[in-house]
């Protein structure tokens, strides 16, 4: 592709070098750079990509794009592409859109943001849209799937330059849909840039991602800017939830706005629900009519989910039945509210809940699902995170559970015990009943041994992730094949409890 159609749209950019070479890749990351590419230098967090450009010339870039000036070492040969300083990922954006031959555009894309809720609220739609006979792209924490197929997510949502190559993919096997999450990581580093959104879902905001963001209002402010369009105009559809406090100042951005929720008048609410270990049944009042709701997702949270992924089908104009069929259909989320099931007289769950307000949403949950029985939770804080967040965790676990397993999430570079002291004063706070063991798997094994007929043994943090990350090594860890060892070990077998 010439260069001049790849940076097409991008704006006041200054040109050097060879004028006009041909562009047969793009890339951001210097290990990916093949010969003939494209390679945008873009500042990070934690590293800058200009650090890298000699790097990438060397693999093979013809051209770079970065927001300074032209070194006056760099070959004559290179084509060099100054960017507005501060607009470099908007670049990337555009050029990716365009060497990729836009493929957003050929579709109706659901973006889903919010603190809490956005992955499972992204299964639920795309099963709508499965049910309606669509096919689509999934993309979120969990993992990006297309119609070529799954792959793993490095972050909940993917750079530009990856998020339209798998647009294409849905694209060219036919597909009209795409359901992301969107992170305020990617709103704030703009990989969302350029593309329409047909839906815009927000969940919630709560306390998360400080230690990114600053403040709140900043956070809150990142959330925001997929409401206000992402520089392709305002979504068509907003569906935001009335409940929260901040979704009042989300109203009217959108050309339509449809709030949901328990608590307020909402476009779409439910005045009674079941709270029941075998899923949710009630029915929701939408604009649409009654939608009828049989699901096996469980808890209050989830309620809020399902109405927000009933929003999007409405707002994409998908029948009632259909809906209703493509909620029944999504058996499982992976990570959220997942029960591990060896025959146990007892419940184990594995839920990704890794902040306080999740966590506390999930011992809330299991405490209205089972009043009588027990809550035993194991959970650890993030290193590298927001650390005002750690005795928060403490205090929301806590205050609901009968014992409190403390332990080690992914530490990453911090010392694990540093983390877990910061924990133990929220759980002191609330005069909780804990015990600390700063090895992951020896803390599953407590809780479990622990365990009673008719209790609930929450594993919280990790969910659908398969690795802990330590400060020298990343080891293989998942807490749903841990705890079902355990339980083998223990001598439960679930083909014991089958005729």
């Amino acid at each position: 592709m010439e260069l001049a159609d790849v940076l097409e749209g991008i704006g006041d950019v200054r040109v050097t070098g060879h004028a006009d070479p041909d562009i047969r890749s793009v890339a951001c990351d210097s290990r990916k750079v093949a010969a003939d590419t494209l390679f945008f230098a873009l500042p990070g967090a934690k590293t800058d990509g200009n650090e890298f450009v000699k790097q990438a010339i060397e693999r093979g870039a013809i051209a770079i794009a970065a927001g300074k000036a032209r070194p006056a070492e760099t070959d004559p040969q290179i084509t060099w592409i100054e960017l507005p300083a501060g607009k470099e990922r908007r670049g990337l954006a555009q050029a990716a859109a365009n060497f990729y031959g836009r493929p957003a555009d050929a579709l109706r894309l659901v973006g889903v943001t919010g603190t809490n809720g956005k992955t499972t609220t992204t299964f639920l739609v795309d099963s709508i849209l499965h049910a309606a006979g669509f096919t689509t792209g999934l993309i979120g924490t969990t993992g990006y799937r297309t119609p070529k197929g799954p792959r793993t997510a490095g972050n909940t949502t993917p750079e530009s330059l990856d998020l339209h190559q798998m647009f294409a993919e849905v694209r060219e096997a036919g597909g009209t849909h795409a359901t992301l999450e969107v992170s305020s990581h990617a709103l704030a580093f703009e990989r969302t840039w350029g593309c329409h959104f047909a839906v815009a879902i927000f969940t919630n905001l709560t306390r998360d991602h400080l230690n990114f963001h600053n403040t709140f209002e900043e956070y809150f402010a990142a959330k925001r800017k997929l409401f206000e369009g992402t520089g392709a105009g305002a979504p068509d559809v907003a569906v935001i939830n009335a409940d929260d406090p901040y979704s009042a100042r989300l109203e009217g951005l959108a050309r339509r706005t449809l709030t949901y929720g328990l608590k307020e008048a909402a476009d779409l609410s439910t005045k009674k629900f079941s709270l029941r270990f075998n899923g949710l049944e009630f029915t929701a009042e939408t604009p649409a009519g009654r939608v009828e709701v049989h699901s096996p997702l469980v808890g209050r949270i989830n309620v809020y989910n399902i109405l927000a992924a009933i929003g999007a089908g409405i707002g994409l104009d998908v029948p009632v039945a259909k809906i209703e069929e493509g909620i029944a259909d999504l058996k499982l989320v992976p990570g959220r509210f997942e029960i591990v099931d060896e025959g146990q007289p007892f419940l184990v769950v594995v839920d990704y809940a890794h902040a306080d307000d999740a966590l506390r949403n999930l011992v809330t949950t299991a405490r209205e699902l089972n009043p009588s029985g027990r809550i035993i939770t194991v959970f650890g804080a993030g290193g590298e995170r927001d650390r005002s967040t750690r005795p928060l965790m403490g205090e929301a676990a806590g205050a609901v559970s009968d014992l409190v397993v403390l332990t080690s999430d992914n530490p990453r570079s911090e010392d694990p015990l540093r983390i877990i002291n910061d924990v133990v004063v929220g759980l002191q706070k609330v005069n909780a009943n804990y015990r600390i063991e700063q090895d992951r798997d020896a803390a599953l094994e407590i809780a479990i041994d622990e365990a009673r007929p008719g209790d609930i043994v929450l594993l919280a943090g990790k969910g659908h992730e398969n690795y802990q990350i330590l400060r020298d090594r990343t080891l293989e860890f998942d807490d749903r094949e841990k705890a079902r060892a355990i339980l083998r070990r223990k001598g439960f077998s679930k083909k014991l409890t089958e005729p």
